[in-house]
């Protein structure tokens, strides 16, 4: 059974989400970079081991992300899941989990990278907007995906209700892809793309508005 490690910075959503799927993995661990975020709580609620390693312990990116390796490595984790956490990762960091490093974004990539997601898209005026899971790369939110979800934007919404409205999306495609990566129905090939062996299976179109 493959062993992941969750890192999160706050409360971590996202981190429940995958605590109460019935997910074919063995959850070894939920790491955090702040020893007051929520979701170390939630974590041991759940009998996860939790630990945290403090970047304010840290000179720079680097050392950090060496400690935190090491962490990870101490529970032999097959992949790294992050969820809401909330450090930029070093290249060296990125590449030594290549294919096994996972991130899940509130945009639907490669629109909107970076923070501000749902405000930009308010003032772009976008219809659709959504969610994105995707393989972590030394470019910022721009990994291959591996899956995505869309929700309409409506005339009324604020950065608030229409961020509410992705992240239910969110908390269906994260458990959805680890579930994938666990099973070794989808991977990193040696191109850098997303492979799988599951069948494209068949869907409807989102028309935001809607035709009349």
């Amino acid at each position: 059974m493959k062993r992941i490690v969750i890192l999160i910075s706050g409360r971590g959503s996202n981190m429940q989400a995958l605590l109460e799927t019935k997910l074919p993995c063995e959850i070894a661990a939920v790491i955090s970079n702040r020893a007051d975020a929520q979701g170390l709580e939630i974590a041991k609620s759940h009998g996860i081991a939790t630990a945290v390693v403090s970047h304010k312990d840290f000179a720079d990116r680097a050392t950090f992300d060496a400690a935190l390796a090491k962490a990870i490595d101490g529970y032999s984790a097959d992949f790294v899941v992050l969820a809401g956490f909330m450090r930029i990762l070093t290249d060296g960091f990125v590449e030594r989990y290549r294919g096994r490093l996972i991130n899940i974004h509130p945009s639907l990539l490669p629109a909107y990278p970076g923070i501000d997601t749902h405000a930009r898209a308010l003032q772009d005026g976008i219809k659709i907007h959504g969610c994105t899971v995707h393989f972590v790369t030394p470019t910022l939110d721009h990994g291959p995906i591996i899956i995505q979800a869309a929700v309409p934007v409506l005339r009324a919404d604020t950065a608030q209700t229409l961020a509410a409205r992705v992240l239910r999306e969110e908390h269906r495609i994260y458990p959805q892809a680890v579930r994938w990566l666990c099973l070794d129905q989808v991977w990193l090939d040696g191109n850098g793309r997303v492979a799988s062996d599951r069948l494209e299976q068949p869907g409807t179109s989102l028309i935001s508005p809607g035709l009349e």
